[in-house]
Order: structure tokens, then C-alpha cells, then sequence
């Protein structure tokens, strides 16, 4: 009877590319809000394939230089803006002989939620132009590259089911703000309003926020400023945001 190989002796000598590996990279679906209105970032490509087309953001993995998934999209996060800890969330995987006509394909989508205060588009190489563009508008008006259309319509949908009933617009605000524009942001992300008592019941309750000790100014009178606690960024509320009565 052969002796059998240990496992260090068999991963010696094992060659990945005794089985077809194929392209494999991350896409991202990167949400903001800007002009009362939830926009997604898009990049003009400037190499072929789809030269010219608009895409969202995302890249290869870089097999030195990623350990995982997430590193890869925090990675190309921090290329296209500035921003290195933002809301993350693998939402599904896209793979096919036909979505890449270099070759047999896989990409993971990711969602990633930042506040606008904080972005620094930049351009690379392999794209033209950098822009935000309102969500609405890249879905029914732009044709973009391969099946990315699929994949915003995948994450938008993610996006504004789980805002039904967790704390996520909160990543979309900056680092101090007030209850009226936590709510502002949450219809915006909705796409319809929502009551305000039961709202500012349902936030203050879960006590995911705590107040900074300072005030907002303007036309009304002063309101108070809050802040996210460390743990209040992705709260599961027990029943669902209510809309209007």
C-alpha cells in the first residue's frame, strides 16, 4: 500500500493552474448623499474592454496585497475616495463565460455607505472621469459596462430593503448631526417620508446616537447636535420604519 502524502508534502507540489481560475475581482456600489438626493459613484473607463462606457468602481485582486475580499474593496475604496473605514457589505456574486470578454469571469458586489463631507474623488489610469451620479439616473439612463447595471439594481435594492428596518443612512451623514437630518436622510434613501414622532421614537430608543453637547443654528431655533456610538452603525430595530399616517 503507498504511503500516503502528509499535506504539507501534497500542497508542495500542488499547481492551482491544474484546474481553469478565472478572473476574479471586486465591484462596489458606493452610496452617497449630495443635493437631497442618494447618488452612486460611476467611472468613464478609459482601457478597453468597454472603453468609454460607464462603470462602477472595482478592480482585481491583487493576490500579494489582499488577504480577503474585503481588503480588496476597501482598497480600491480608498483609491477612487479617500475614505479607508466606511459601511461595507458584500451583497452577491456575479460570474459567467459571457459578462467579461476577456474571459471567464467572477466578481463579488460589495455596497459601501460614505458621507459626502469626507470624499476626494481621484482618477486613475483606467478611468477617464470620477463623477456622482443620482441613483435614479444611473439606473434608467445610463448604459453602463457589462452586467453592472444588474449589480447596482442588486445593491440599490439591498440598500433600501435593510434601511427599512436598521441605522444604516446613518453612515451616510457626516460626523455630527441633528435628528431632523438623520430623518431627512433616512426618507431620502426610502424615497418617501416618514413619521416624524414615531421615527425619533424608534431612533432615541435603540440609543445608538448620544448628543455631542453642541447645537445647529439657523432660521429655526437651535438644535441639538448627535453622533453615532461605535455600535449603533448597522442597529436591527424590531419592527419596521413607519411612513406617513
Amino acid at each position: 500500500m503507498a504511503r500516503k502524502l502528509s499535506e504539507k508534502a501534497f500542497l508542495t507540489d500542488y499547481n492551482i493552474h491544474d484546474f481553469d481560475v478565472p478572473l476574479t475581482s471586486v465591484d462596489m456600489a458606493i452610496f452617497t448623499v449630495r443635493d437631497s438626493k442618494l447618488q452612486v459613484l460611476l467611472v468613464k473607463r478609459a482601457q478597453h474592454p468597454a472603453l468609454g462606457f460607464w462603470a462602477l468602481p472595482g478592480g482585481f485582486i491583487d493576490l500579494k496585497r489582499d488577504r480577503t475580499l474585503a481588503d480588496t474593496a476597501r482598497r480600491k475604496l480608498l483609491e477612487k475616495t479617500g475614505v479607508d473605514t466606511p459601511y461595507l457589505e458584500q451583497v452577491e456574486s456575479f460570474g459567467s463565460r459571457d459578462r467579461d470578454p476577456r474571459g471567464w469571469s467572477v466578481t463579488v458586489a460589495y455596497l459601501a455607505l460614505i458621507a459626502s463631507e469626507e470624499i476626494r474623488l481621484s482618477r486613475d489610469g483606467s478611468s477617464e472621469e470620477v463623477a456622482w451620479v443620482p441613483v435614479e439616473k444611473a439606473e434608467q439612463h445610463f448604459d453602463l459596462a457589462f452586467d453592472h447595471a444588474e449589480i447596482l439594481k442588486s445593491c440599490h435594492g439591498r440598500l433600501t430593503s435593510k434601511v427599512q428596518y436598521t441605522s444604516l443612512p446613518v453612515n451616510l451623514l457626516p460626523r455630527e448631526f441633528t435628528l431632523t437630518e438623520l430623518q431627512q436622510t433616512f426618507e431620502i434613501v426610502l424615497g418617501n417620508s416618514v413619521e416624524k414622532k414615531s421615527f425619533r421614537r424608534r431612533i432615541l430608543d435603540a440609543d445608538i446616537l448620544e448628543e455631542t453637547g453642541n447645537v445647529k443654528t439657523g432660521s429655526n431655533r437651535p438644535a441639538k447636535l448627535y453622533r453615532v456610538k461605535a455600535d449603533g452603525q448597522s442597529h436591527f430595530f424590531a419592527r419596521n420604519i413607519e411612513g406617513p399616517r
